[in-house]
């Protein structure tokens, strides 16, 4: 197979786990006999840097005539004056609304190796296997905008069609693993949640009758993913309940740095990244945690080229080798060794040879 990756390393960590991603996906290419080839372009804070601009023309054309785009991470305090009237972080939302990527699919496994890694009890995390599908291209990050000194203002509005499009995602995965279906809301309180809610009930009785619904408030969900985890098998919602909901459930599996993503729409082409956001604390100190990037790239294997046998080959390597015992400083437990981001990708690629 021949392949266009357009790979937008991005600020702070991004360009180190990036890296990762791209050697992975060479040693698959290798492996299996594909033609991958990539394309670097610029987002967030670095493209400010070099254009002005956090997501440049030549940026989206590439990422048009790709087959695959996998990002690292924008952001970091060079950039974070929230009063700024370019930020990274519009770079991001721009490249999302390009590619029309509107489900974000966000796995969340236990690796009993790293049981020791969670802060959460042993016993919690038994079982636990999830996928959370996050609405990703409206609500309040999309809804226009209003300040003056006296106020502030963020609309959150969904349509008809954005629901049901993300719940046939969610419901579908469902259907293809155990058959539940966690929808969370706010319908207590919000409007928008009360309309999610309503499209979801007649959405799911229609055309999805053999998966068991379950309604759940976005504070419930954030102490039952604590709580009992391992009652989930897919929870859906909407795009700011999805953000917060699963940075708490990567410290299921121990850190942000083992969680990938997947961000599709209509079509094959989707956007990979981890979940993790850029740390720039950790830039340049070559300890970023890459998993979460090379799972990411799998994902990409998987959804954009067809190519599961690949896919299930790159994410066994990465239980391989934490299996084996090599961690980055954020999973290590007291005494182990300590190996760095290009360590655990070698291991990674050796692993898949």
């Amino acid at each position: 197979m021949e392949a266009l990756i357009t790979v937008l390393p991005g600020d702070g960590i991004g360009p180190e786990v990036a890296s990762a991603g791209i050697r992975s996906l060479e040693q698959v290419a290798a492996g299996y006999g594909h033609n991958f080839k990539f394309s670097e372009q610029l987002i967030g804070g670095a493209a400010i840097d070099a254009v002005q601009n956090p997501f440049p023309p030549n940026t989206a054309s590439s990422c048009r005539e790709s087959d695959a785009i996998m990002l690292g991470a924008v952001g970091g305090p060079k950039w974070s004056d929230p009063n700024a009237e370019i930020r990274p972080e519009q770079g991001l939302l721009a490249l999302r609304a390009e590619l029309e990527v509107f489900a974000n699919i966000r796995p969340v496994q236990i690796i009993d190796e790293l049981a020791d890694a969670s802060p959460i009890k042993a016993d919690r995390l038994q079982g636990v296997d999830m996928v959370v599908v996050r609405e990703l291209t409206g609500g309040i990050y999309f809804g226009e905008k209003t300040r003056d000194e006296e106020s502030a203002s963020d609309l959150c509005v969904y349509h008809k069609h954005e629901v049901e499009r993300i719940i046939r995602v969610a419901a579908k995965l469902a259907r293809q693993r155990h058959g539940k279906l966690c929808s969370v809301d706010k319908a207590n309180v919000l409007e928008s949640s009360r309309f999610w809610r309503d499209v979801t009930l007649k959405t799911m009785a229609a055309e999805f009758p053999e998966i068991e619904l379950d309604h759940i408030l976005v504070d419930a969900a954030a102490m039952h993913l604590i709580n009992r985890p391992a009652s989930f098998d897919v929870i859906v919602t909407e795009n700011m309940f999805g953000d917060i909901l699963t940075d708490e459930a990567s410290m299921l599996v121990g850190s942000l740095g083992m969680l990938p993503s997947a961000s599709l729409g209509d079509s094959t082409r989707g956007l990979y990244e981890p979940i993790h956001g850029s740390a720039p604390d950790l830039a340049g100190q070559g300890i970023a945690n890459p998993c979460g990037m090379v799972a990411s790239a799998a994902m990409l294997l998987r959804h954009s080229l067809g190519l599961e046998e690949e896919a299930t080959a790159l994410e066994r390597a990465i239980r391989q080798v934490i299996a084996d015992g090599v961690r980055t400083a954020d999973i290590a437990s007291k005494g182990s060794r300590v190996s760095s981001t290009t360590e655990m990708a070698d291991a990674i690629i050796q692993q898949l040879r």
